[in-house]
């Protein structure tokens, strides 16, 4: 909280514009293209990062896939992760988020925006929907993100559990499967501290479909978990 009070005051000039522009544009999804939404958001986190002493190192962007159409799997630290995702890439993504964040202010603006799909992790039926949904839109070339975890890990940088569950989509939309490891995400907005912060993303290489078709979503889960891991053990900084 005291960084984003920070990233407010040291932004109190354009505060007021920039929150107009989400705004309209939440309030008018239809009006504008996913680029145009995804250039507004990337101005807007890219001026809160300079007003909070945030810096985003990203590394393995070769790795994005060229063609959209493809699913990022983070590790989930907190409430910036998207963020420090819009930050670094320049290919529109979505994301699926749980209800319990959905009304979040800010947040509930970008989820507008990138048109998030919001699930109700207690609603099987609900959820099963989301599943095919995201499935046909990523056939359809959307990008999206889902955090295997199902929520932050609250343990900093060792991670928790990937729920198998979480990659049905990908499994129905034989799509591309992008790891990545987020290292000290959690630093900017769940710690107290204002200090100044650099978040690392690494992209890992890609799974294609013909890489993972034989294999389990359990499987895939336990894979990704490690590999995402060791990639935060070899490049946290201690």
């Amino acid at each position: 909280m005291r960084r984003i009070v920070m990233m407010v005051l040291r932004n109190i000039v354009f505060v007021p514009y920039m929150w107009c522009r989400l705004y309209y544009h939440a309030s008018h999804v239809e009006r504008y293209t996913e680029d145009e939404h995804f250039k507004m958001l990337k101005y807007i986190v890219h001026r809160a990062n300079q007003g909070g002493n945030v810096k985003i190192e990203a590394y393995g962007t070769e790795n994005i896939p060229s063609q959209n159409g493809f699913m990022i799997f983070p590790n989930h630290q907190g409430m910036y992760d998207v963020l420090a995702l819009i930050d670094v890439m320049d290919q529109p993504i979505s994301v699926v988020a749980k209800k319990e964040v959905a009304n979040v202010p800010i947040l509930k603006q970008v989820f507008k925006c990138i048109k998030a799909k919001i699930m109700d992790r207690e609603n099987i039926r609900q959820s099963m929907q989301i599943i095919i949904d995201v499935a046909e839109e990523v056939k359809n070339g959307r990008n999206y993100v889902i955090f295997p975890e199902g929520t932050r890990s609250k343990t900093g940088n060792i991670i928790g559990e990937f729920k198998g569950g979480s990659f049905k989509t990908a499994t129905k939309a034989k799509c591309p499967i992008v790891p990545v490891a987020l290292i000290d995400s959690f630093k900017p907005f769940d710690t107290k501290s204002i200090k100044d912060v650099t978040v690392q993303v690494h992209f890992l290489k890609p799974l294609c479909y013909e890489d993972y078709k034989e294999m389990k979503t359990n499987e895939i889960a336990m894979m990704l978990h490690d590999k995402i891991q060791d990639t935060i053990k070899k490049y946290e900084k201690k």
